[in-house]
């Protein structure tokens, strides 16, 4: 028996899958992508989207308390908020050798700094987390 609505239709033509191409769509059909360009790309790509931005208070206080961070310093914290934002984590402490920093993880935002110093005389309050690197 047919349906009034089946009427008119055309049977459905069986599913076939797709040829997916996994070369990305900027490299020549036949050509190599180089791996020091693929990594080169993914790097950038993977810094710029993560990177860590510090905020007013905080870049005050690595002013006032003479906090320098290296280029090694900055990867080895945007690698303490991946792991917190990895677990869960919203507002996360991060302890390193000579300074802590109170991150906010959603953000990907230094919130507050602070240094070995005065790390011994403060109470941290308002994080769920705390990372050591």
């Amino acid at each position: 028996m047919v349906d009034k609505f089946d009427a008119g239709r055309q049977p459905l033509a069986p599913l076939r899958p797709e040829r997916v191409s996994r070369r990305p769509a900027n490299v020549r059909p036949g050509a190599k992508p180089s791996a020091e360009t693929s990594f080169a790309e993914v790097l950038k790509r993977e810094t710029t989207a993560t990177s860590l931005k510090f905020s007013a208070h905080a870049a005050q206080r690595m002013r006032d308390r003479n906090i320098q961070l290296s280029e090694a310093d900055l990867m080895r914290l945007q690698d303490a908020v991946l792991r917190a934002q990895a677990k869960g984590s919203r507002e996360s402490l991060v302890m390193m050798e000579k300074a802590a920093f109170v991150v906010s993880v959603r953000n990907q935002t230094v919130i507050t700094a602070v240094d070995g110093e005065s790390m011994r005389q403060n109470v941290f309050t308002n994080i769920d987390s705390a990372v050591i690197v």
